[in-house]
């Protein structure tokens, strides 16, 4: 998963284009990569599922 790909999906997870988005334990880290150097990272929920994957989701308030 490159980084163009990533920002793509974030991007569609903030305009509510995506509701939710995956990620499979493969690509989690890079994927947090990305994520966390975004401005509004604190927006984004992460929701550990079975396999490693993980679900993330937009929020409208920043968690604490």
């Amino acid at each position: 998963m490159n980084e163009q790909l990533i920002t793509e999906i974030l991007d569609k997870l903030r305009s509510r284009e995506l509701h939710e988005y995956m990620i499979t334990k493969e690509n989690f880290m890079d994927f947090r990569r990305v994520l966390v150097a975004q401005e509004d990272f604190k927006q984004f929920r992460g929701i550990a599922k079975h396999n490693g994957e993980i679900l993330y989701k937009y929020e409208d308030e920043p968690r604490s």
